[in-house]
C-alpha cells in the first residue's frame, strides 16, 4: 500500500513536489528573470550609472557606491544559485550534490545599504534594480529553503519544538523522501 500504482496497475515511485517545482516553467521564468536583471543591472552600472553617479552630491554618490556594491553581491548570489539549479535540472549534479558545502550557495537576505531618505534620492533606475533584487532574492531563498530544508531546520524555522504539526510534516516528509 506504501507505493503508487500508475494507470497500467504498474509500481511507481512518488512524486517529489520539489523536483517538480524545480524542473517547472515557474522556475525557468525565474531563471530569465534573474539571468536578465543582472545583464540588465550590469549594463546600467558600466554605462547611465556610471554617467549618473559623476552628478551626485558627496553622501549620495557614498550611498551610490554601497547600493552599487550590494546590488552586484546580490545578483552574484541569486545568478549562482539560479545556475546551480539548472545544473540540477538538467542532471549534471544530484539534489545531494548541490547541497553539499562543496557546491552550496550560501544566501542571506540582504537590505538596502542606505537610509530610506538618502535612498530616495539615488538615481531612479539604481533604486529599480535594487529593489528587483531584493524582491527575487527573498523568492529565491524561499525556494533554496523548501529545496533543501532538514526536518530540524524546518522545525526550528516554523515552530516550537515538540509541536505536533511539526512532528507530522516531519513524517510526511520523511516518508515522500527520495533514497
Amino acid at each position: 500500500m506504501g507505493r503508487l500504482s500508475d494507470s497500467r496497475g504498474e509500481d511507481s515511485q512518488p512524486v517529489s513536489f520539489v523536483e517538480k517545482l524545480a524542473g517547472s516553467e515557474a522556475f525557468g521564468m525565474m531563471f530569465k528573470e534573474g539571468m536578465g536583471l543582472v545583464e540588465e543591472a550590469a549594463a546600467y552600472l558600466d554605462g547611465q550609472g556610471r554617467e549618473e553617479a559623476k552628478e551626485l552630491p558627496r553622501a549620495e554618490a557614498l550611498a551610490y557606491a554601497a547600493e552599487s556594491m550590494r546590488l552586484t553581491t546580490r545578483l552574484m548570489q541569486i545568478a549562482s544559485w539560479l545556475l546551480l539549479q539548472r545544473a540540477v535540472n538538467q542532471g549534471e549534479l544530484t539534489r545531494t550534490q548541490a547541497a553539499s558545502d562543496r557546491h552550496r550557495v550560501k544566501l542571506h537576505q540582504q537590505e538596502l545599504a542606505s537610509a530610506p531618505d538618502i535612498f530616495q534620492r539615488l538615481p531612479e533606475r539604481l533604486r529599480d534594480l535594487a529593489l528587483h533584487s531584493v524582491r527575487l532574492q527573498a523568492r529565491i531563498i524561499h525556494l533554496d529553503q523548501l529545496f533543501y530544508a532538514t526536518p530540524e531546520t524546518t522545525q526550528s524555522r516554523n515552530a516550537p519544538a515538540g509541536s505536533s504539526v511539526q512532528e507530522q510534516l516531519a513524517k510526511l516528509r520523511d516518508a515522500f523522501a527520495q533514497p
